[in-house]
């Protein structure tokens, strides 16, 4: 008996689909483009800016400010309750739980220390509940700026209606049994995605451009005598990190697939100076690479970033973040909002808009209050 047509014609589109994504995982493996780095002398570097070794670690290089132009405290009015300030549209975000506060205070009296005492950017935290009277009051104890507190609406926080509850389970046994960390954490699961592609849609960001992410036990250890936002307004930069570092490819196994399917079905959104060589890299980790099939699991540690919300609010970021929301790999894996950031920012910015803040000292750990 014959196959009818409409299912040979099925079954020929998806044979050709498999071969599309064969041949872009393996065109993206070797195309020479890479995230801009600053060489040494002594380093080796291909055509796409990717460093290939180095003679001498550049952590070691001496730390110096960015480049003129910088805006000084000394020069412009960053007053408190300035009706001129020098300020741009940006705040300090932190999503923090009310039991944390004894570990948040040490980090805002150190970031107010050796930053934003001279520059007064207002304070954003939001919760998944109200905050206490005793949170609100000793965190606007801890600052002149402004405060401001926020509650996540529903709709942002739980657990989208298109994910199943038994496969959540299920998948969170399969986690737990190859040793990945917060598996069934339902909360850290809904941080995640929140902190992913939700967080700038909150109505209090809505006039906001740029933010300073800030957590609880993270620690400040240098003095910043800049305004950072301005920098990155003046300097063109749309994201700014301080460590960079590998993920646990057995919590992401499905991301890169899923990018691969991204990126074969919104091609436009590639950008032409983009990072896919970092992203791609087998070279240093090559096991690393393989269990995440293809994705080197290089991504910024966003417990630090500083960044331009114009970004996760453009066409590409969107349709990147429903397209992965949709796959469920928020709950049924454990895809954390660095490994996603990171690779949209590879992907679909240039890269000659992140910056390494190495300037800036700090010492954070996983945000460990939502583990539960």
């Amino acid at each position: 008996m014959g196959v009818a047509r409409p299912i040979r014609f099925l079954g020929a589109v998806c044979i050709l689909l498999v071969f599309v994504l064969i041949y872009l995982t393996q065109f993206y493996r070797t195309t020479p483009v890479g995230l801009p780095t600053t060489v040494n002398s002594g380093s080796n570097v291909n055509s796409g800016g990717k460093v290939t070794h180095w003679d001498k670690d550049p952590l070691l290089d001496p730390v110096e400010e960015p480049p003129q132009p910088l805006w000084r405290h000394t020069d412009h009015d960053y007053s408190p309750d300035s009706a001129n300030s020098a300020r741009l549209n940006a705040t300090l975000l932190v999503l923090v739980r009310n039991e944390e506060l004894n570990d948040l205070i040490p980090s805002m009296r150190e970031l107010e220390a050796t930053w934003n005492h001279k520059f007064n950017y207002p304070w954003t935290f939001f919760n998944d509940v109200p905050f206490t009277e005793e949170f609100k009051r000793k965190t606007t104890a801890a600052t002149k700026a402004k405060t401001n507190y926020h509650v996540i609406p529903d709709e942002h926080w739980n657990m989208p209606e298109w994910i199943s509850n038994d496969l959540y389970e299920e998948s969170a046994k399969i986690l737990n049994e190859n040793g990945v960390q917060y598996s069934g954490k339902i909360s850290y699961n809904k941080m995640c995605r929140w902190n992913s592609g939700l967080f700038y849609k909150h109505p209090a960001l809505q006039d906001v451009q740029y933010y300073w992410r800030v957590e609880p036990k993270v620690k400040f250890f240098c003095d910043v005598d800049y305004d950072v936002f301005r920098y990155m307004q003046d300097h063109n930069k749309t994201y700014g990190f301080n460590i960079n570092l590998f993920d646990a490819p057995d919590s992401i196994p499905s991301l890169w697939p899923e990018t691969i399917k991204f990126l074969a079905a919104h091609p436009e959104h590639l950008a032409k100076n983009n990072a896919m060589a970092w992203l791609v890299d087998n070279e240093r980790r090559p096991d690393v690479n393989l269990k995440a099939h293809g994705y080197s699991t290089c991504h910024f540690w966003t417990n630090f970033e500083i960044a331009d919300m114009s970004f996760w609010r453009s066409q590409a970021y969107e349709d990147y973040f429903n397209h992965l929301d949709r796959a469920g790999g928020f709950f049924y894996e454990r895809w954390g909002d660095a490994p996603v950031h990171a690779i949209a920012l590879g992907l679909f910015l240039d890269s000659s808009r992140i910056h390494w803040f190495k300037d800036i000292g700090s010492e954070s750990e996983a945000h460990y209050a939502w583990r539960t």
